[in-house]
């Protein structure tokens, strides 16, 4: 006799994408002589799913489009980033629904995500609000690119390290997640005091921090902002550092925000 078996319905994983305004995404913004414009080019890898979600501005879930930031970094004009090209290369792999946090705010230096500061804790809320319903949410990664705005100097460049770390160790307590995986970008742009910010980034040395590198990824005619095409390259890099360092983490077991 054949009996049936109620499956658990699978957590829908969700990721923290955050940092400035290559997070953000500037693929695909034209500038013309009165304003900036998002050209609307959505390369297939940045496309729409019914099992991918963003949590909106007003802290709603909704499907989730190109671009991501639209709602959240307001001051500036949003194009691609890298997080639809992330999750759509990852999304075989994490189960039948995802959700996007966007954070990414263009032109912040690292001291405007200290804890206490608007955009930490509009993030931190965020972040709380997306896993709400711990039953079915499952928070898995915060994927950061910042620092383009602390290598104009030298001061800014020699701090980035210890205030990165104290970033994250910021962030799992305020999450009551110890060991949140972060996923960094190096950065492939920036100013005078790049390579020390980048030689930061790289020596950060906590538990389930990674890094991927965005030097050589082209860049658009300002020379600060990845192309669309390279913000497709960096989703497909995140998810790979994703999948090689996080996947079979335990860090849903302590989704206990």
């Amino acid at each position: 006799m054949e009996t049936n078996t109620i499956l658990p319905k699978p957590k829908r994983q969700i990721f923290i994408l955050s940092g400035q305004s290559n997070m953000a995404g500037r693929g695909g913004v034209v500038r013309a002589a009165d304003r900036n414009y998002w050209n609307g080019l959505l390369p297939p890898e940045c496309s729409p799913h019914p099992s991918i979600l963003r949590l909106s501005a007003n802290l709603q879930w909704e499907p989730a489009n190109e671009p991501l930031h639209v709602d959240i970094d307001t001051a500036k004009v949003c194009g691609v980033g890298p997080g639809m090209a992330f999750i759509n290369a990852l999304r075989p792999r994490v189960g039948d629904e995802v959700g996007l946090v966007p954070c990414a705010v263009g032109g912040t230096a690292i001291r405007e995500w200290a804890r206490g500061e608007k955009l930490y804790e509009d993030m931190v809320k965020r972040a709380k609000e997306s896993v709400k319903e711990q039953e079915n949410c499952e928070m898995k990664a915060l994927l950061w690119y910042q620092g383009e705005s602390d290598t104009d100097t030298e001061e800014a460049a020699a701090a980035y390290k210890v205030n990165m770390e104290t970033f994250i160790h910021n962030v799992r307590q305020d999450l009551n997640l110890p060991s949140l995986p972060i996923i960094q970008v190096a950065l492939g742009s920036g100013f005078e005091f790049i390579e020390k910010v980048r030689e930061a980034q790289k020596a950060v040395d906590l538990p389930n921090v990674t890094y991927v590198d965005a030097k050589g990824l082209q860049l658009k005619e300002d020379n600060l902002h990845l192309t669309t095409e390279s913000q497709v390259q960096l989703g497909r890099l995140l998810a790979e550092a994703y999948l090689t360092h996080f996947h079979a983490s335990p860090v849903g077991n302590e989704t206990q925000i």
